[in-house]
């Protein structure tokens, strides 16, 4: 993939981080990424493997990079329509600990975080929305996720 032009905001390091994932990026069976028409916000499609409750369906994960990217995780959420998944509010907020700061490292890649979230959707055993979804969706609205206190207590995703 060609790297696009880098938007002014990003830092050196970011761009050259972000040119080089792009750059290195081999879709792999479910997960593919939409040409990237700006480097700061990535759209990536994934689908989960067959025996699970979202076999074969397509959802979009769109990526936003600051500034301070790789040190701290880029903003994902999924777009609409979002899965039905305990872990994801409609919303498209994922609670998933390493895309929190304090479980992020930079030697992750938006590729990890693609087969992290094709893992959690192939694993799931059942279609269910988030204890609390209501709730939190009615309080946070579209903010930023990063700005949510996460409670990661599942270690099986």
């Amino acid at each position: 993939h060609a790297p696009p032009p880098a938007p002014m905001t990003l830092p050196p390091f970011v761009t050259k981080r972000l040119t080089k994932e792009l750059s290195a990026w081999k879709d792999s069976p479910g997960i593919s990424i939409h040409e990237v028409t700006s480097l700061d916000t990535w759209q990536v499609d994934i689908v989960a493997s067959e025996g699970s409750p979202f076999a074969g369906e397509k959802y979009t994960l769109q990526f936003k990079f600051t500034d301070a990217y790789p040190m701290t995780s880029p903003i994902v959420i999924f777009l609409p329509p979002t899965p039905m998944h305990e872990h994801v509010y409609s919303n498209g907020h994922i609670c998933l600990n390493i895309l929190d700061d304090s479980h992020w490292t930079p030697a992750l890649s938006v590729s990890a975080v693609c087969i992290s979230l094709q893992s959690m959707l192939s694993s799931a055993e059942k279609k269910q929305v988030p204890m609390g979804h209501d709730q939190y969706v009615k309080r946070v609205k579209d903010r930023n996720p990063k700005l949510t206190s996460w409670y990661f207590h599942d270690d099986k995703v």
